[in-house]
């Protein structure tokens, strides 16, 4: 296990090499203008997700990775007792304490990468919701907590605000993912538009796919709105980072429909600079508010 925790250790300083440079990153804008103790706080949650994605995406010659995925869930509860083995979970087992994180959002997250490795399409929006769900939702779950808020209902904008940022990530990165042998859309949803599996792997760009895109779309939009809708007005300026969160990501799904969909040639971002002002508006408006 010591050279396993080498390795581990070496994973967590390029992580740290990522965070000190991650200005491109979406999620860097949202964490940017919080106070430092919260701003720690959420790089120690990104760089515990970074670890879960390159268990996940890098190679897997000569390595096992749901044992890697499993060493976390133990590292994780050894967090809760007081006790992790590694550097990079004492630093988390601090973040933990300090905002009284709860447990099983890191769990569900763990099991939402596993998913990734026991499934390469879901059948059913049911069952890409659950992925989501564990996948991105559990992240805003841990983040509210360190953001602070009052009313329970702040933790259905949490998952909805999840469900929307996942599916617009799916969206974005559909032809990298297909390149991955990773299919996100439900196939059933292919089916119903004439589509198939065999297209979307050729990269077929037609009318069929921007039918299939156009819903998709829509249905990324509609938990938007849900999470709008079910963020109350007591938590709203607390929440300031997510909803920089959200509007980057809410710009970003109109970029995809702006180039019609065509996601195979086209690859979507937002500019620095305009993630920047969205930033500070929201953080200003927040300010004004209180």
């Amino acid at each position: 296990m010591s050279d396993y925790m080498a390795e581990t250790f070496s994973r967590f300083q390029s992580v740290q090499d990522r965070l000190a440079h991650a200005a491109g990153s979406n999620f860097y804008y949202s964490f940017l203008l919080l106070p430092s103790a919260k701003r720690k706080a959420i790089k120690d949650v990104y760089a515990f997700c970074r670890i879960l994605d390159d268990i996940v995406d890098q190679d897997h010659s000569g390595r096992d990775p749901f044992r890697e995925l499993q060493y976390w869930r133990d590292e994780v509860d050894a967090c809760y007792r007081g006790i992790p083995e590694t550097a990079f979970g004492e630093r988390l087992s601090d973040t933990i304490d300090l905002f009284e994180l709860p447990r099983q959002p890191f769990i569900d997250l763990i099991e939402g990468m596993e998913m990734d490795l026991k499934w390469q399409s879901y059948q059913t929006f049911a069952d890409l919701r659950e992925y989501c769900y564990r996948a991105a939702s559990a992240v805003g779950l841990i983040c509210i907590e360190i953001f602070g808020y009052e009313s329970s209902g702040t933790r259905e904008y949490a998952v909805n605000l999840g469900l929307a940022l996942q599916l617009t990530n799916i969206l974005r990165d559909l032809k990298e993912d297909v390149e991955r042998g990773r299919i996100y859309i439900p196939l059933e949803d292919i089916e119903r538009f004439g589509y198939s599996e065999k297209d979307l792997r050729s990269n077929l760009y037609n009318t069929p796919f921007i039918q299939l895109m156009k819903f998709e779309h829509k249905r990324a939009r509609s938990y938007f709105e849900k999470a709008a809708g079910s963020l109350p007005e007591v938590d709203r300026n607390k929440m300031f980072a997510a909803e920089i969160m959200s509007q980057i990501y809410s710009e970003l799904l109109d970029s995809i429909a702006a180039v019609q969909f065509d996601v195979f040639r086209n690859r979507v971002t937002i500019s620095k600079k305009r993630k920047m002002q969205i930033a500070l508006a929201i953080w200003l408006k927040s300010k004004l508010k209180r």
